[in-house]
């Protein structure tokens, strides 16, 4: 009768280890889901960004040098492969901060009806992309914190997916956009 009941005891002992690394395994592969997903809202909320950044650029309504260097920017950032992305956007970052940092030129914009409207749409878009970065940062530690547990690399249970990495990048808008553009909020 001992014997059985070791038995059992054992084989309980074996069933709940196996039991969980299936759902640690099955977490592992919703938080690599997670990530994906996250990255692929960070760079359509990018590509908008550079997009509208772009439009403004082409317009007219900004200076010259301004309008040369926000498009060189936006184009930068929107051709960038994926090991220069961070750069490339930290640069559109610098770029929208430089040629909107004075109140009169974002006025000059704004006292346009469709200059008002880029820049409202401007502002919403970078406010998007500061929050997709934040969500695909967070995605990335949690991954980052469940593969670093033993079981999981004991195990191998992350597979052949690569550790993902984390997206820094200055994503700054330019100070006050939103206060100085009627209708942006």
């Amino acid at each position: 009768m001992d014997l059985w009941v070791g038995l059992l005891i054992g084989l309980a002992f074996v069933v709940l280890v196996l039991w969980y690394l299936s759902w640690t395994a099955a977490r592992l592969d919703r938080l690599h889901a997670r990530v994906e997903g996250a990255r692929y809202a960070l760079d359509a909320q990018l590509l908008r960004r550079s997009t509208l950044a772009l439009e403004l650029a082409t317009s007219g309504l900004l200076d010259p040098a301004s309008g040369v260097l926000v498009a060189g920017a936006a184009h930068e950032a929107s051709a960038a492969e994926l090991d220069e992305r961070e750069l490339a956007e930290s640069n559109l970052s610098r770029a929208l901060r430089a040629a909107l940092a004075e109140p009169e030129a974002i006025a000059a914009v704004a006292g346009n009806p469709r200059g008002a409207e880029l820049l409202g749409e401007l502002d919403a878009a970078a406010k998007r992309v500061q929050l997709a970065r934040r969500f695909y940062n967070d995605a990335v530690q949690a991954t980052k914190a469940v593969r670093r547990k033993r079981a999981v690399r004991y195990f191998r249970l992350a597979g052949r997916a690569s550790v993902p990495q984390s997206f820094e990048t200055d994503d700054s808008p330019p100070a006050g956009l939103a206060d100085r553009v009627p209708g942006a909020a």
